[in-house]
C-alpha cells in the first residue's frame, strides 16, 4: 500500500477546504492531501484539532467561513464537500425537522459553500467534488429523507457542471456505499425493533463488510486532481459493489 512518505506530489501548493474534517472520510481526505502536499482547511461542526469549527446548517456560519478560509488561504483550487448528515426513520416516524435538517446540511449548504468560493475557484479554474451516496441514485427503506437530500445534492451538482464549464471550473461527485464511520453506525442504532431486514439486505454489496474512509478519500483526490481533468458532471461510485 501507498505510504504518506511515498505518494506522489499531486497537490502541490493546491489550496483546498474540505468539510466534515473531523473524522471519517473527511479526516482521512485531509490527512491525503496534505500528504500530497496541499495546503488543506478543513471545517466541521464538531471540535477537533486543526479543524476550523463552523455550523453549516447556519447560512451566516457558512458565510463567515467562506471569508475567513478565503483569507487564511488566498484563494482556492478545490472544493471538497463532505459533511453530511444521516438518520433512518420509517415514514410515519420521519418530522419535517428531521427532513428539513438533510436538506439544509446536505444540500443547501454544498449549493451556499460552492457559490461563496465561485469567484476564487473561477480565479484558479478550480474544481469541486461532492460526496453523495449510492441512496442518491436508489431507494433505501427507512432513509427517504437522506435518499431525497443525496439526490437534491447529486442533481444539483450534475447541474452546475454544465453551467459552471464555460468557467473553466470542473464539479463531480463521489458515491459511496457503507463506509466504517460512526455515521452510519449510530443512525443505524435509530432503527425501530419491526423494521423489515429483507428490505435492508437488497442493498448489501457483494464485497463484505463496511469500506474504510480512505477508500473514499482516494476517490475524491483522483477526481480533485489534474488526472481527472477532462471528468466533469460525473458520479463515481465506491460501493464495494451493490447488487441493485
Amino acid at each position: 500500500m501507498t505510504t504518506q512518505t511515498d505518494r506522489a506530489q499531486r497537490f502541490t501548493d493546491r489550496r483546498i477546504v474540505v468539510t466534515g474534517a473531523a473524522g471519517g472520510v473527511g479526516k482521512s481526505l485531509c490527512d491525503l492531501l496534505r500528504a500530497e502536499g496541499a495546503r488543506v482547511l478543513g471545517t466541521d461542526v464538531t471540535p477537533a484539532d486543526g479543524v476550523v469549527p463552523a455550523d453549516l446548517a447556519d447560512p451566516t456560519a457558512v458565510a463567515g467561513f467562506v471569508e475567513d478560509a478565503l483569507g487564511e488561504l488566498g484563494g482556492l483550487d478545490v472544493l471538497c464537500n463532505v459533511a453530511g448528515v444521516h438518520a433512518f426513520a420509517k415514514l410515519e416516524d420521519l418530522s419535517v425537522e428531521v427532513l428539513q435538517r438533510h436538506l439544509t446540511v446536505n444540500v443547501q449548504a454544498p449549493m451556499l459553500l460552492t457559490q461563496g468560493f465561485l469567484p476564487a475557484l473561477t480565479e484558479s479554474r478550480g474544481n469541486v467534488v461532492s460526496v453523495t451516496s449510492i441512496s442518491a441514485v436508489m431507494g433505501q427503506p427507512y432513509n427517504a429523507a437522506y435518499c431525497a437530500s443525496k439526490a437534491g445534492l447529486l442533481l444539483m451538482m450534475r447541474a452546475l457542471a454544465v453551467e459552471l464549464a464555460a468557467k473553466g471550473i470542473r464539479v463531480n461527485c463521489v458515491s459511496p456505499g457503507g463506509i466504517d464511520t460512526a455515521m452510519p453506525q449510530q443512525a443505524a442504532q435509530q432503527l425501530p425493533p419491526d423494521v423489515d431486514w429483507n428490505l435492508i439486505a437488497k442493498s448489501q454489496s457483494v464485497i463484505p463488510g463496511f469500506m474504510p474512509p480512505v477508500d473514499v478519500a482516494e476517490a475524491i483526490a483522483f477526481l480533485a486532481s489534474d488526472a481527472a481533468a477532462s471528468i466533469t458532471g460525473a458520479n463515481l461510485v465506491v460501493d464495494r459493489g451493490v447488487v441493485w
